[in-house]
């Protein structure tokens, strides 16, 4: 038995979660998710627990046993705290800003800067022009957002210029020797 797929996911009070066939729709005060289960993943409601459960011990059940587990684990919690990634931008002039609402405009060395519209559910803030913090309730689309906005000017190895996520520890190498 998978150990993360047997583990029971607790539902905060002020969620409801609907199953329907094989979708899954989560309520919470964040908002509304909705995601469609593999085929014979089949999810039960007891009390205030939810339990993700497989048919059989099949190789392809064993591994989307966990695997749903966790987003429907992932769904409740972005629909009560939401997810948020921060990303730190360095370098001389580089910069970002909010224009109007769910455009990010980023000046990082090109000639023209660069606009990364939110999608929805997505939204964006500037606390400071070299930090930029992604938050929305679906962590999978947090994510991918945040590494669009990375994509733009990934850091470089020798000045470590560039977009990075807060944290994030950038292989420096030597320059040139000098003769």
């Amino acid at each position: 038995m998978s150990r993360v797929g047997k583990a029971p996911i607790p539902v905060p009070s002020g969620v409801t979660v609907t199953v329907a066939q094989e979708f899954v729709t989560v309520k919470g005060p964040q908002g509304v998710l909705e995601r469609r289960l593999p085929t014979g993943i089949s999810i039960s409601q007891v009390g205030d627990v939810l339990v993700v459960e497989r048919p059989d011990d099949e190789r392809r059940s064993r591994a989307l046993h966990g695997l749903s587990r966790s987003l429907v684990a992932n769904m409740v919690t972005g629909v009560t705290d939401g997810y948020s990634k921060e990303l730190e931008i360095v370098g001389v002039g580089y910069r970002a800003s909010l224009k109007g609402s769910g455009t990010l405009e980023l000046l990082v060395g090109y000639s023209h800067p660069v606009t990364v519209n939110a999608p929805q559910g997505i939204s964006f803030e500037v606390p400071s022009p070299t930090r930029v913090l992604v938050k929305g309730t679906d962590k999978e689309k947090v994510g991918q957002v945040a590494a669009d906005i990375r994509k733009v000017r990934k850091p470089e190895p020798y000045k470590g210029k560039g977009v990075r996520y807060a944290g994030e520890r950038v292989l420096r190498k030597a320059g040139k020797a000098a003769k």
